[in-house]
C-alpha cells in the first residue's frame, strides 16, 4: 500500500469511527445485530395521504406492524438538488408541492420534528461525499403523504436526503450503502417514488398500459432474483423501461433501498398494482 492510499484509507476509517460515535450519542440503544427494515413505497397521488383506500390502509397496517423507529430517513422523488443535501431543521414545514387538488389536501399538515444531530451524523457517514446540511427544505409530499397514514401521530423525528441530479444511476446505488449503519440505530429508511411513473401518459382509469405492467413485472422479478445491476442499468431493459421511466426522479429512491439490502434480509411486496395507465404502486420491504 502506497502512502497516498494509506492516508486515504486511514482517513476513511477515522471518519466512519467518528460517525458511529456520533450515532452512539444520538440513540438510547447501542448498535447491535438487530436491524430496522428498509422500505420502498410507491406513493402515487398525494391524495393517498387523506383518502381511505387500499394503498393508505396498507401503509397504516405497515406502521402498526413495524418496530417503532427512533427516527426516519426518507429519500423522496420530490427533492432533487445539485449536490447531496440533508434536512437539518428542527421543525420541518409541510411542503404542498403540487397543484389542482382539493383544499383539504393543502390544509393537511404533518408536524413531525426534525433531527439536526442525525442530519450531521448522516452527512458524516456519507463522507468523503460533500453533503450540505439544508436549513430551508421541509417535508415534501413524497415523504409526508406516506408517513401520515403510517405514523399519524407525527411524533417520530424525520429527515430527508436529496437526490443529486449530477449523479448517474450507479452512483446513487453506491451512495446508499454508506447509510447501512443507520439500520442498526433504529432509523427507518424509506425510499418514496414509483417504479413506473410517466405522467405524460397518465389516464384517469384504474388500469395499466401493457408496457407499464410489463416493466413492473420485470422489475419485481429482478428484485426477487437480486439482479441489482440490471435494475441500476434499466435503460438497457427495452422499450417498456423507456416508456415507464421517462425521467429517473421517481425511480432513483428504489435504487437506494436496493443498495441497502443485506444478505439475510427477507423480501415482501405489497400494494402490487399499476394504475392510472402509467403509475406503479408496487412497494416492497427488506426485513430480518
Amino acid at each position: 500500500m502506497n502512502r497516498e492510499t494509506f492516508i486515504k484509507s486511514t482517513a476513511a476509517a477515522l471518519t466512519m469511527t467518528a460517525a458511529n460515535a456520533s450515532l452512539t450519542d444520538l440513540f438510547s440503544k447501542p448498535a447491535g445485530e438487530e436491524k430496522m427494515p428498509v422500505l420502498f413505497i410507491g406513493h402515487g397521488s398525494p391524495m393517498n395521504a387523506i383518502e381511505d383506500n387500499a394503498y393508505s390502509r396498507e401503509w397504516r397496517k405497515l406502521g402498526q406492524s413495524l418496530p417503532r423507529p427512533e427516527a426516519i430517513l426518507c429519500i423522496s422523488a420530490h427533492w432533487m438538488s445539485e449536490g447531496v443535501r440533508v434536512t437539518a431543521v428542527p421543525r420541518p414545514e409541510t411542503i404542498h408541492d403540487f397543484g389542482g387538488f382539493p383544499q383539504a389536501l393543502f390544509d393537511t399538515q404533518y408536524p413531525a420534528p426534525g433531527y439536526p444531530r442525525l442530519a450531521k451524523s448522516t452527512a458524516m457517514l456519507l463522507e468523503p461525499e460533500p453533503v450540505i446540511e439544508d436549513h430551508e427544505w421541509g417535508l415534501d409530499h413524497g415523504a409526508w403523504s406516506v408517513l401520515k397514514p403510517m405514523f399519524p401521530e407525527a411524533d417520530i423525528p424525520v429527515i430527508q436526503l436529496s437526490l443529486d441530479v449530477r449523479r448517474g444511476h450507479e452512483a446513487h446505488y453506491r451512495l446508499s450503502k454508506s447509510l447501512a449503519a443507520l439500520r442498526r440505530r433504529r432509523v427507518l429508511i424509506i425510499g418514496s417514488g414509483n417504479i413506473v411513473h410517466n405522467l405524460g401518459r397518465m389516464q384517469w382509469k384504474d388500469e395499466a398500459y401493457d408496457w407499464a405492467q410489463e416493466f413492473d413485472d420485470i422489475a419485481v422479478k429482478k428484485i426477487q432474483n437480486g439482479e441489482h445491476s440490471a435494475l441500476v442499468n434499466y435503460d438497457k431493459l427495452g422499450q417498456a423501461a423507456k416508456l415507464s421511466i421517462p425521467s429517473p426522479d421517481h425511480y432513483w429512491p428504489m435504487l437506494y433501498i436496493l443498495g441497502l439490502q443485506e444478505k439475510n434480509d427477507e423480501l415482501r411486496f405489497f400494494n402490487r398494482k399499476t394504475t392510472m395507465g402509467s403509475v406503479s404502486m408496487t412497494s416492497f420491504i427488506f426485513s430480518t
